[in-house]
């Protein structure tokens, strides 16, 4: 039977809303099962890496809320903000009315995000650690947000870069690095971190890799016993950061100027954007190297 053409177009109509209105589902970077009745129409963000996350994976435009610090791409900035990571604005989230939200499994408040699934609120908790979790949350996301055509390229390119990478720096000759997140008390990031992710990348050695917090604090005196070849930042916006290092010219970081300050919003956050942190970092190592007598 041959349909007129008002038919045909009703026809091709009901099956794409049948298609849009399918159920979703993935799992989170906790391990949970996140099912949807149908793909995110409303989207609130936790936390600046999730928001960078989402709209890489095309979900930018159903995002109606985000967390403070949020401030990449551009048109984040545009969006209602729900206060800060780890106290988050949970009536302000709820009239927002969302279908996800996605949460920083480190970063918000436990207690919180129980509040919000006792609404009935799915919640996608994202804790990527490495460079794998992060293409894969950029595919899962958009399962979730319906828009697989921008996040699945997404996805592979972020896997090609991140190749192009390993193969130039991964084997060379490896590095000992101090990385500072905090100077009052010292603290660092343990093997488990994106950052150090990022380290062994670039051929690096995060001193401290071994210690069972993934944020712990350390002590001056350890730093001067490990002795790093170089010690680095995040924080261009404060280039002094590093200079109380200075007083100690035995250090090995300091006897050959290796004191280095990455673009922190590229390498702290979990998101596509680390690959230019890591790139950055790479290309200051390799420098680190070529002092070598």
């Amino acid at each position: 039977m041959r349909l007129s053409g008002k038919w045909a177009f009703c026809l091709v109509w009901l099956v794409a809303c049948a298609t849009h209105a399918a159920p979703v589902s993935t799992t989170d970077d906790t391990g949970h099962s996140i099912r949807l009745s149908a793909p995110a129409t409303r989207i609130v963000s936790l936390a600046p890496h999730a928001t960078e996350l989402l709209f890489a994976a095309g979900a930018g435009g159903v995002l109606v809320g985000v967390s403070e610090y949020s401030n990449f791409p551009e048109a984040a900035k545009r969006i209602a903000s729900i206060g800060g990571a780890a106290a988050i604005d949970i009536e302000r989230v709820v009239t927002l009315k969302p279908d996800l939200v996605v949460a920083w499994g480190s970063g918000n408040s436990a207690r919180q995000l129980a509040s919000l699934r006792s609404l009935g609120i799915p919640v996608f908790e994202s804790e990527p650690r490495d460079f794998a979790a992060i293409a894969s949350s950029l595919e899962r996301l958009a399962t979730l947000a319906g828009t697989e055509a921008i996040g699945r390229p997404a996805a592979q390119n972020f896997r090609t870069r991140l190749q192009a990478l390993a193969s130039t720096y991964q084997q060379r000759p490896p590095v000992r690095v101090f990385y500072q997140i905090w100077h009052e008390p010292l603290m660092t990031l343990n093997d488990s971190s994106m950052v150090s992710s990022a380290i062994r990348l670039c051929g690096g050695d995060n001193i401290f890799a071994r210690l069972p917090q993934l944020a712990p604090v350390v002590s001056t005196e350890a730093v001067l016993q490990a002795n790093p070849e170089a010690i680095f930042t995040g924080g261009e916006d404060d280039p002094t950061a590093l200079a109380s290092w200075r007083r100690f010219p035995s250090l090995l970081a300091v006897q050959r100027n290796n004191l280095l300050v990455i673009n922190s919003d590229w390498l702290a956050r979990s998101g596509p954007r680390i690959l230019l942190g890591a790139e950055q970092l790479c290309i200051q190592l390799e420098a680190v190297r070529r002092k070598r007598s």
